[in-house]
C-alpha cells in the first residue's frame, strides 16, 4: 500500500519501463514514508489511439513520453501530496528524461478497511499491519 498504476504509450524499452517503476517507487517511499518493501505497481501500455491526454487548457503539449501515475492510498495531507507531485516530476525529468509537462498524477484515497493483502483478512483492521506513517 499504496497501489501505484503507471499508464504510458507503447514504445519504451524494458529498461526504460523498469526505470519508470523504480523511480516511481523511490518517490513514493520518500514522499509518503512507506517501507521500501511496500511495493505494489501496475504498468499499462497503450496504443496512441487508446490514451487521450490533453492539457486541461493549461497551454502545454503532451508528447509520446507522457506518463500518468495513478495512486490508490490512504488519506494523505495536502502538503504530502504537493511534495509527491513535485518530486515525481523532478525525478522523472532527471532519471528518465521526461518533461514535467508530460507527468500527470492522480491520487484516489481510501481507508484501512479497503485493503486485504492476502489470506482473506484486512490486515490493517486485524492489527497484522500498522500504518508506517499517516498524516
Amino acid at each position: 500500500m499504496p497501489l501505484v498504476k503507471i499508464h504510458v504509450f507503447k514504445g519504451r524499452s524494458v529498461d526504460e519501463l523498469q526505470t519508470l517503476l523504480d523511480v516511481a517507487h523511490d518517490v513514493v517511499v520518500e514522499a509518503l514514508g512507506v517501507p521500501r518493501r511496500d511495493r505494489y505497481q501496475i504498468l499499462e501500455q497503450y496504443d496512441q489511439s487508446h490514451l487521450q491526454v490533453l492539457d486541461t487548457g493549461l497551454g502545454f503539449d503532451r508528447s509520446e513520453r507522457f506518463v500518468l501515475v495513478e495512486i490508490i492510498s490512504r488519506v494523505r495531507s495536502r502538503t504530502t501530496k504537493l511534495i509527491l507531485y513535485e518530486t515525481l516530476a523532478r525525478s522523472f525529468r532527471i532519471e528518465c528524461g521526461i518533461d514535467p509537462s508530460d507527468v500527470m498524477v492522480s491520487i484516489v484515497e481510501n481507508s484501512d478497511e479497503d485493503w486485504s493483502f492476502g489470506m482473506g483478512r484486512a490486515q490493517f483492521i486485524t492489527g497484522e499491519l500498522t500504518a508506517s506513517r499517516t498524516d
